[in-house]
Formats: C-alpha cells, sequence, structure tokens
C-alpha cells in the first residue's frame, strides 16, 4: 500500500454464512471520490464502496440532502426504510387520501416510516406491534389505532374496529405468518403489499377472488432513477414539513456488527431503525 495512504475500520465480508461472517479490519483504504460521488451532507439509498464502514463512496444520484434539522443518525435510518414505504404505499397500493391501511409490523424502520407517510397523506391508519413498547411507539408516529399482534385474537379485534367494508391496503412485513389472514381483512379491491417474508405460507386463492383482491410485492431497487428522484422529492418535503422523523432503535459499534444481525434474526420484536455507529 502506498506511504500516506488514509486507512479506516470496515467490515469485510469473504465467505458465506451467519453473522459471525461479518469480520472488522482496521486496515482498509479509505475510498477516494471521483467525478459524481460527492462529500456533502446527505443520506443514501445505496453505496458504492459499502456502508458498513467509517468512510463510503456512493455515487450522486443515489445521495440526497439530509437537512440540519435531522442528525446523522437520524439520516442513517432514511434510506432504505422510507424510500422502500413510500413506493410500498403510493407506487405499488396507490393510496388514496380517505382510505384505510394496516401496517402489519409497524414498530420497525419500514413499519414506522409507512405509519408516519400514510398519516401525512390522509389514510386512516392502523399498526400492529407484539410489545406495549413497540405498540406505543407506532401511536406516536402516525397510527390511529394499534394492536398487539401476540394475542390469539388480535384479528377479530381489527375486524371489529374497520367493520364488514375492511381494510383498502395493508402493508405486511411478515407475509409468512400474516398472508392468509390478510386476505380475510381486505376490503373489496383490497391490496396486500408485501414488504417483507421468511419463507412459504399456504393461502386459499379462493380468498382473493370474491373481493377482486391483489396481492403486491416490493422490491425497493426495482425504482427506476426518475421514481428514486420523485420518492426523494416527496420524502424531503416530510423533513422540512416535519412529518418525517425517523425513529432510532437499537445501536451498535462496528465491532459488535455481528451481535447486530444475531439480534435483526431472533429479536422477538422490532423498535424503531437499527444503526451502526462508527464511534
Amino acid at each position: 500500500m502506498a506511504t500516506g495512504q488514509k486507512l479506516m475500520r470496515a467490515i469485510r465480508v469473504f465467505e458465506f454464512g451467519g453473522p459471525e461472517v461479518l469480520k472488522l479490519q482496521s486496515d482498509i483504504a479509505v475510498p477516494i471520490p471521483k467525478d459524481h460521488q460527492k462529500g456533502d451532507r446527505v443520506f443514501t439509498t445505496s453505496t458504492i464502496s459499502g456502508g458498513y464502514a467509517e468512510f463510503a463512496l456512493a455515487a450522486d444520484d443515489s445521495v440526497y440532502t439530509l437537512p440540519e434539522k435531522l442528525d446523522f443518525e437520524q439520516g442513517a435510518a432514511i434510506g432504505i426504510p422510507y424510500f422502500t414505504a413510500y413506493r410500498a404505499l403510493l407506487h405499488s397500493a396507490r393510496v388514496k387520501a380517505g382510505e384505510s391501511v394496516l401496517v402489519h409490523g409497524a414498530s420497525g424502520g419500514v413499519g414506522l416510516a409507512a405509519c408516519q407517510i400514510a398519516r401525512a397523506y390522509g389514510l386512516k391508519v392502523l399498526g400492529t406491534a407484539g410489545t406495549e413498547e413497540g405498540q406505543n411507539i407506532v401511536l406516536q408516529n402516525g397510527a390511529h389505532e394499534v394492536f398487539n399482534h401476540r394475542e390469539l385474537n388480535y384479528i377479530d379485534k381489527i375486524k371489529k374496529s374497520v367493520g364488514e367494508k375492511g381494510i383498502d391496503v395493508i402493508i405486511e412485513m411478515l407475509a409468512n405468518v400474516n398472508l392468509s389472514n390478510d386476505l380475510n381483512l381486505l376490503s373489496y379491491g383490497g391490496r396486500v403489499i408485501v414488504v417483507g417474508s421468511r419463507g412459504p405460507i399456504e393461502i386459499n386463492p379462493r380468498d382473493t377472488m370474491a373481493k377482486e383482491s391483489s396481492i403486491i410485492g416490493v422490491a425497493l431497487y426495482s425504482s427506476t432513477k426518475e421514481e428514486f428522484r420523485q420518492f426523494a422529492a416527496a420524502l424531503q418535503a416530510g423533513m422540512e414539513i416535519g412529518w418525517l422523523r425517523p425513529v432510532i432503535g437499537s445501536q451498535y459499534s462496528l465491532e459488535k456488527v455481528a451481535q447486530a444481525h444475531e439480534n435483526i434474526i431472533h429479536s422477538s420484536g422490532a423498535r424503531g431503525k437499527m444503526i451502526l455507529l462508527l464511534e
């Protein structure tokens, strides 16, 4: 390595495996920006050099201005969660003001972003969470009502709340557990938007027929550059107005990155956006 080269700490992966393959190295060369890789106060939806590091490169069309009112911890919690939630609600579900939305698994990063966005766009917002703390956070971030998805009869409580019409849109974080119930909760023409799933599930396709309902999957990186620009414009307006308020959950140093991944896999309930700290 050339003399005088600045070095940084970064996480590197050299083999397939579980969280234990995430290795912290302290002799990684600091990446040097080229044209269209800028160094302003920004947040990003993707990096070129990898985000688990003290320095990262990103193309200028994937970075967006971070307002002074938001700190860098909040900036780290914007990119994937808010762009995913916006795509799910506005692009995939095509929500309209006055419709109802259930965010199934609302206390995590994407879920809270979905609650904030849905409330700002004039929807009736229902959420579910698995802990009392999670339920309180959901209520504080845009939901009109919240339900404990660990209660055996919580589906009945949701049905009682929404009445015969049902729910127009469900944002689903764990489709392999909830999709069959989701189909029974929908209104005529209702849509389940699958944001997350950890395996297969058996459903009855007839449950989609009478209501002419839809199951739609979401993948953020299917978005075009123009769609990213549209999403960014709406979300930056939310930052300026104040309804976009990232909720920070657990915080880990780079040294604890493997533990962070273990906790993602085995956590009993999400609470805000998990972030890595560089201090």
